[in-house]
C-alpha cells in the first residue's frame, strides 16, 4: 500500500498528458465498469442480471482496482449491510473516521479472513469456479495491465495508469465507507449512519448516495433524483438497451410516494422490481 503512494507521488515528476488520459480511463474502467457496476450492483447486491461473460468482464475490471478479489470484497459489504454501523461492521466511523477511511484494512480482521472463511457470506459465488480462481490470483490482470502500460508509454504510463489511478481509486471507494457515514444528508430514515453526499457520488461514478443505497440496497439505480449523478447506472441502463441487463431492480421516488400514500407503508420499507 506504501509502494502505491510512493509511486503516486513520483507520477507528479512523470507527466504527461496522454499518461493522464490513459489514467482517466482505467479510473473509469476499474471503479465504474468494475467497482459500481461489477462488484457492487451486480455480485453482491444482484440489482440485475448479465450473461455470464459480461459478468466475468466487469469481474475482471474490478480487479484493476486493487481492492481484492470478489469473494473477499463481496463478502465484506455483505457483512457491512448485515452489521451496518453496529457491533460487526468492519469499517463503521462509529470506531474511528480513520479507521473506516483505511485503518480497517490495514490492521482489521477482515483482511486476514481466507476464502473457507468468507465463502459462506457469498455461497453463490464460492460454487463459482472462475471467481474463486480470480479472487485467488486477482492481483494478476494488475500486473499484466502494468506490463502493457510500461511496453507501450514507458514510466509515464506505468505510474499515472497504475500507481497514482489507484490510490486516487482506493481513497474515492474507501470515502464511502468514512464521508458518507459521517456528513451528508439522509433522505431515508435507516438503522445506520448512511448519508448522500453528491461530491463523493462524483468521485465514486455513483456509490455517493449511499443513503438512498442503505434504504434500497437491491436497487441497481442510486442516484434517485435526475441531478444526482449516478455514472454507474447509466452504466447498467446502456447494458440493458444492447440487451446484456435483465430483470434490473430500480426504485423510483414516484412510486414510494404513490405507495406509502396508498397502502400506509413506509417509504423506505418498499423496493421493487420496475423496467430500465
Amino acid at each position: 500500500m506504501g509502494l502505491f503512494h510512493v509511486g503516486a507521488i513520483a507520477a507528479l515528476w512523470f507527466f504527461s498528458r496522454k499518461a493522464l488520459l490513459v489514467s482517466m480511463f482505467l479510473w473509469w474502467v476499474s471503479g465504474s465498469l468494475g467497482i459500481g457496476m461489477g462488484y457492487h450492483r451486480l455480485l453482491t447486491h444482484r440489482g440485475y442480471k448479465t450473461p455470464k461473460w459480461v459478468e466475468y468482464f466487469l469481474t475482471t475490471c474490478a480487479t484493476l482496482a486493487l481492492e481484492g478479489g470478489p469473494i473477499f470484497w463481496v463478502a465484506t459489504h455483505r457483512i457491512h449491510h448485515q452489521h451496518s454501523d453496529q457491533e460487526g461492521d468492519p469499517h463503521s466511523p462509529r470506531d474511528g473516521k480513520w479507521w473506516a477511511h483505511m485503518g480497517w484494512i490495514l490492521t482489521g480482521k477482515s483482511m486476514h479472513h481466507d476464502t473457507t472463511t468468507l465463502a459462506r457470506y457469498v455461497p453463490d459465488l464460492a460454487k463459482n469456479k472462475f471467481h474463486v480462481w480470480i479472487t485467488k490470483y486477482h492481483y494478476v490482470p494488475m500486473i499484466g495491465l502494468g506490463l502493457v502500460l510500461l511496453a507501450i508509454g514507458g514510466l509515464p504510463f506505468l505510474l499515472w495508469g497504475i500507481f497514482s489511478r489507484t490510490v486516487i481509486g482506493l481513497h474515492s471507494t474507501w470515502l464511502v465507507n468514512s464521508a458518507t457515514h459521517s456528513w451528508g444528508s439522509r433522505r431515508f430514515v435507516t438503522k445506520d449512519l448512511s448519508t448522500n453526499s453528491w461530491w463523493v457520488a462524483l468521485l465514486t461514478f455513483g456509490e455517493g448516495w449511499h443513503n438512498n443505497h442503505h434504504a434500497h440496497p437491491v436497487s441497481a439505480r442510486h442516484g434517485l433524483k435526475w441531478y444526482e449523478i449516478d455514472m454507474n447506472w447509466y452504466g447498467i441502463w446502456m447494458l440493458t438497451k444492447l440487451g446484456l441487463a435483465r430483470q434490473v431492480y430500480r426504485v423510483k421516488l414516484s412510486e414510494l410516494r404513490r405507495h406509502g400514500e396508498e397502502e400506509g407503508v413506509p417509504a423506505a420499507a418498499r423496493t421493487e422490481m420496475v423496467s430500465a
